[in-house]
């Protein structure tokens, strides 16, 4: 069973909660995927089942069509928050590490094309695989981080929460007005540029600057 860890892999004694995203927050992104810029944060939710350890095999569906990569930086929050100011929002950040946000990209173009919501391509059981969390001491800016993913040794996607739209404590204090955040619950912040297929075997490795470093593999179940 999925639980908190450190960046040193030790448990973190807050509980485990659900998964708060925000789709295109990165132009180029967007642009990948001709899409539009929303109006407004365009969120969605992983649940519980969803979370699981990212240095571990990484679990994709056999027989659902493609499953697409998307690295982002991942937020933990250690303190509840609703309606909150940006300085609140700050305040209950525990850390940040990294996250997938696992897509059957098929089924989500073919739910998008009825008009329907994501989830069955965006919530099912271990698509969201995560790092441990570096504390928010030892991070320097929130807005200047960089994170890559390579997959069988070619980088594949890179960014820096510099290119958000929506930057990590006003994109948090926002979705609090949206419905209330917990302590435990995390944060994925959005995608850079680089999306695409991953494949039975396929090693993957996911930085966080000169922080984490995760090595991983795909299995298809």
């Amino acid at each position: 069973m999925y639980q908190h860890s450190d960046e040193r892999g030790m448990p973190i004694d807050l509980p485990v909660g659900k998964v708060v995203c925000i789709g295109r927050n990165y132009r180029d992104h967007i642009e990948e995927m001709q899409s539009l810029v929303p109006v407004s944060p365009l969120l969605f939710i992983k649940p519980r089942a969803a979370m699981c350890v990212l240095s571990e095999p990484v679990r994709i569906p056999e027989g659902k069509g493609a499953c697409h990569n998307e690295l982002e930086l991942a937020v933990l929050l250690s303190a509840p928050l609703k309606n909150a100011s940006p300085q609140e929002a700050e305040s209950a950040i525990w850390g940040v590490g990294l996250g997938l946000d696992l897509t059957l990209r098929d089924l989500q173009q073919s739910l998008k094309a009825q008009g329907y919501p994501w989830e069955r391509a965006k919530a099912f059981d271990f698509s969201c695989p995560l790092s441990g969390f570096v504390p928010k001491s030892q991070l320097a800016e929130l807005d200047a981080l960089t994170f890559t993913l390579s997959i069988n040794n070619e980088c594949r996607q890179q960014g820096n929460s510099a290119m958000m739209l929506h930057p990590v404590v006003p994109l948090i204090a926002h979705m609090s007005t949206q419905f209330s955040l917990d302590a435990g619950d995390v944060i994925l912040t959005g995608t850079p540029k680089g999306v695409g297929p991953m494949h039975n075997g396929d090693t993957l490795q996911a930085t966080l600057g000169e922080t984490l470093s995760i090595t991983s593999r795909v299995v298809q179940l």
